[in-house]
């Protein structure tokens, strides 16, 4: 597999993620398998809060694979805050994941179901300087993920996640079919 080829077949999916990106091995990387009956509430935690201004939005790309939209994160304009950050995290850029079929699609498994396509909403901790710099810092990245399901009616299951250097340090939130999960 070439350094830049990745993807989710089965040749290059995540079970193969590993041979080129070291990180990728191990309990702590995406993507992950969530087990609600292994969440745990944490009342530590305060609530996350989102700010988000739609006119922050600098590009929009669909590329076939995925779809992106990049946002203006020079200042705190479009932030995340809350949970176990430390201050507020800076809207860099969402992208969607999808399928070829309504019940797979999603980078994330909620008890062994994948779903039709997952959002996620990207954040960088400003005190790093830069997004670059953020990414390689165990507090530098947050991710918001949404999970969308083909329904007849509203239906949406987000969890939160927090990335230090692409690991996933904590889950700390999990709407799921009405109930709120964290761990501790």
């Amino acid at each position: 597999m070439a350094q830049s080829v990745w993807g989710y077949d089965k040749e290059n999916g995540p079970e193969h993620w590993h041979e080129n990106y070291p990180m990728a091995k191990g309990d702590k990387q995406s993507p992950i398998e969530i087990n609600s009956k292994d969440v745990r509430h944490d009342t530590s935690l305060s609530a996350w809060h989102a700010s988000y201004d739609p006119g922050a939005a600098k590009t929009i790309l669909n590329n076939g694979r995925t779809c992106r939209v990049v946002f203006d994160d020079t200042f705190d304009r479009s932030v995340l805050r809350g949970g176990p950050l430390t201050g507020a995290y800076r809207l860099r850029q969402l992208h969607l994941h999808w399928g070829s079929a309504d019940d797979h699609g999603s980078e994330h498994v909620i008890d062994g179901v994948k779903y039709a396509a997952e959002l996620h909403l990207v954040h960088w901790n400003p005190k790093h300087g830069n997004f670059a710099g953020a990414l390689k810092q165990p507090d530098g990245v947050a991710v918001v993920g949404v999970f969308l399901k083909v329904s007849d009616r509203y239906s949406v299951s987000v969890y939160f996640l927090y990335f230090p250097s692409f690991t996933i340090f904590s889950l700390n939130c999990i709407i799921l079919q009405e109930n709120i999960l964290s761990d501790a």
